[in-house]
């Protein structure tokens, strides 16, 4: 099965990621800052599953731990075979009322670190001519729902343009493009989501278990659930003044929680 690499392990769909891999038979490397979780994690994988877990504490938006991390990725002697760049945040503010090191701190843990983590894979594993990376996207890339979408829209294309440009050398790469997806993602954001209507929602072992098993086909960009299809099949032709305004009905519906509540 291989080693897999997982960033942002210790919480959400990376923590999700972690168990179904391990599941699988994959061995781990375990990516996060938090050692304590991290560790706590590959104890109980390790336990449960039988596979090597490996934990590298990192703060992805830091770069002389992004570095120390790619460097693992490309190492010829302990090769990954699947990558999964994970680690994400989200802002409970909009772009000018948010604070502008934290918008920074989102360029550099899904724009710098993605790019860095999926050059040092992609190079090491065209050197094998074997490999997959997966990245998570998000559907908001199809749509206009303010930096956070424009993050991932970069890393969509990215992932379709590595896709094409890795293929002869057989490797794959899957942007994994979920809607909202219940995790502590919307809560560490300080997200009121009890607006959102239900259908909606996804649950984080599917959206798992969708991406891995479209890296698995070689898919290029991964959509869990007929719904959020059908939503990007839209978005993808309607006119971008229309995005827009779907972005503002979905935003209606995200109202922003009282810190203090």
């Amino acid at each position: 099965m291989g080693t897999a690499l997982v960033t942002g392990a210790s919480a959400g769909l990376g923590r999700e990621f972690a168990a179904q891999l391990a599941r699988r038979g994959h061995d781990l490397v375990l990516v996060a800052r938090d050692e304590g979780r991290l560790t706590a994690l590959a104890d109980e994988l390790i336990a449960r599953h039988g596979v090597a877990v490996e934990v590298l504490p990192a703060d992805l938006s830091d770069r002389a731990a992004l570095g120390r991390v790619a460097d693992r990725v490309a190492d010829r002697d302990r090769p990954v075979d699947l990558l999964v760049n994970n680690a994400g945040f989200g802002s409970r503010r909009g772009f000018v009322r948010g604070d502008l090191a934290e918008e920074e701190a989102a360029l550099d843990l899904m724009v710098r670190a993605v790019m860095v983590l999926s050059h040092a894979a992609g190079g090491a594993m065209r050197e094998r001519r074997r490999g997959a990376i997966l990245n998570v996207s998000s559907v908001a890339s199809f749509a206009v729902m303010g930096h956070y979408s424009a993050i991932k829209s970069y890393v969509t294309v990215l992932s379709e343009a590595l896709a094409t440009e890795l293929a002869p050398h057989g490797v794959t790469v899957t942007a994994l493009c979920p809607g909202f997806v219940h995790t502590e993602f919307h809560d560490r954001a300080q997200m009121n989501m009890s607006r959102l209507p239900d259908a909606l929602w996804l649950d984080a072992s599917d959206v798992v278990r969708a991406g891995l098993d479209d890296v698995a086909r070689g898919t290029v960009v991964s959509v869990p659930s007929v719904t959020y299809r059908s939503l990007v099949g839209f978005l993808r032709v309607a006119p971008r003044r229309v995005t827009r305004g779907v972005a503002g009905s979905l935003a209606a519906r995200r109202r922003p929680r009282d810190p203090q509540g």
